[in-house]
């Protein structure tokens, strides 16, 4: 919400000082459509050359988490830790063994269906089965799974940070962009020289509005959006480092209450439960 409240925050700040101080509106509408269409229709087949066709659902995707914002609140961390904490306390009592039921098959699994939002998110099931997989078939090196796991979430982070990117090069061509429809509107006032001043003055200023639209969209609205999508995307990704952390402190052979605290650690402090909610919630975990 912030966002659109920003943006229309924005173009009312913008619009509404130009008007308030004397501005005519008018020629400014006027050219702005053609402007719009050319200025706008080569950012998007720039973007369109630059990017394949799963880069663009991947970005068009992005727009809702820059309305949405985080996918993940309080309580999807704490069910995250709370599923986290039964498989290491089980691991820990009983072997790795007991817990290759729930792995093999989580979608009949007690664990994840008391944690059906977990069980949904196909990434960090997958995720959570796979390292626990190679927990039981002996690949108990942390440094070796820290590592695995940590190249696989660089990886992950660089895919999700794709349409951050496209965005942000989008921003940086729309003030050329926009020097390229105001050059054009320019050929074409050049071409009615001979009418009087008053006409050449109007064609003039809508060669400008290209300038002044290029530059508007650039730094008012695609940058902003670039940068708002980076940070969620960041701060989702701390959903997934807290199941690597988990994991790794549970092989390095700390406790169960001490491998759920290092992952405790890694959720964004707007979202972080106390670590006595965490252990009143974990205490009274009932998972058949």
């Amino acid at each position: 919400m912030f966002t659109i409240g920003g943006l229309v925050f924005l173009l009312l700040c913008v619009f509404g000082s130009f008007i308030a101080s004397g501005g005519a509106i008018g020629p400014l509408i006027a050219s702005m459509p053609f402007e719009l269409l050319s200025i706008l229709g080569a950012a998007v087949g720039s973007f369109l050359m630059a990017n394949s066709i799963q880069e663009i659902k991947h970005t068009v995707a992005g727009f809702k988490k820059t309305v949405k914002g985080p996918a993940y609140k309080k309580t999807d961390y704490v069910e995250m830790l709370s599923l986290l904490y039964f498989f290491v306390r089980l691991a820990s009592a009983k072997g790795a063994t007991a817990i290759e039921p729930h792995i093999e098959s989580p979608e009949s699994s007690s664990a994840f269906i008391a944690f059906p939002k977990v069980l949904a998110n196909r990434h960090a099931s997958s995720m959570i089965c796979d390292y626990l997989r190679m927990v039981g078939m002996n690949a108990d090196d942390p440094h070796q799974i820290d590592d695995i796991m940590a190249r696989e979430l660089k990886k992950t982070l660089a895919e999700e940070l794709h349409p951050c990117h496209a965005l942000q090069s989008m921003s940086d061509a729309l003030p050329a962009l926009g020097i390229v429809a105001a050059v054009l509107g320019v050929i074409k006032t050049m071409s009615k020289i001979s009418e009087p001043p008053a006409v050449l003055g109007e064609m003039i200023g809508g060669a400008l509005v290209g300038t002044f639209l290029g530059v508007l969209l650039a730094y008012g609205v695609v940058a902003p959006i670039a940068a708002k999508l980076r940070s969620v995307v960041i701060e989702e990704s701390k959903y997934y480092e807290l199941i690597r952390a988990v994991i790794v402190a549970h092989l390095h052979g700390n406790p169960p209450q001490i491998s759920i605290e290092s992952g405790r650690k890694m959720v964004p402090t707007q979202h972080m439960p106390t670590f006595q909610e965490l252990e009143i919630v974990v205490q009274n975990l009932q998972i058949i």
